[in-house]
């Protein structure tokens, strides 16, 4: 009977070591890191997959063949992303849009995205000339006719 719970321990044992094994081999794999443009052009970013924050430079948006092109930047400093993927990408990305980009920094000074993410106006204001430009209030109504 000793020999039978001996050996049940031993396994669970060895059930409970892999399960924390894979947990923690899993969270070292999914960790990223939140750098700037700066920070990854001066070399202060030691990691190979990170999260980038910055501006989509003016002028610098090309799409060929299935593959997005662009320059990062902040600053003075810029990086060249290239990313191909399959999720479509935020109506507000375009020149000048902050955006947020993971992926792969590699050693050519080449940025590899896997997911982009454009930040969204924080403020959002009634055009010009609209009814709802000169409301007063708590709540303005934007163009609308009444």
């Amino acid at each position: 009977m000793r020999n039978k719970k001996w050996k049940f321990g031993i396994g669970i044992g060895i059930i409970l070591a892999v399960v924390a094994w894979e947990a923690i081999s899993g969270f070292q794999e999914s960790k990223t890191y939140y750098v700037t443009v700066n920070e990854l052009t001066q070399g202060q970013a030691a990691r190979r997959h990170v999260r980038v924050g910055g501006v989509v430079a003016q002028g610098s948006i090309e799409r060929r063949n299935g593959k997005l092109t662009f320059r990062l930047a902040q600053d003075v400093n810029s990086i060249p992303v290239t990313y191909v993927g399959t999720d479509a990408l935020p109506d507000t990305f375009k020149d000048g849009a902050q955006a947020i980009i993971d992926g792969d920094y590699l050693a050519s000074g080449e940025f590899h995205a896997d997911k982009i993410q454009a930040k969204c106006a924080s403020k959002y204001q009634a055009a010009p000339g609209s009814q709802g430009a000169n409301s007063k209030g708590p709540v303005a109504t934007l163009g609308v006719s009444q």
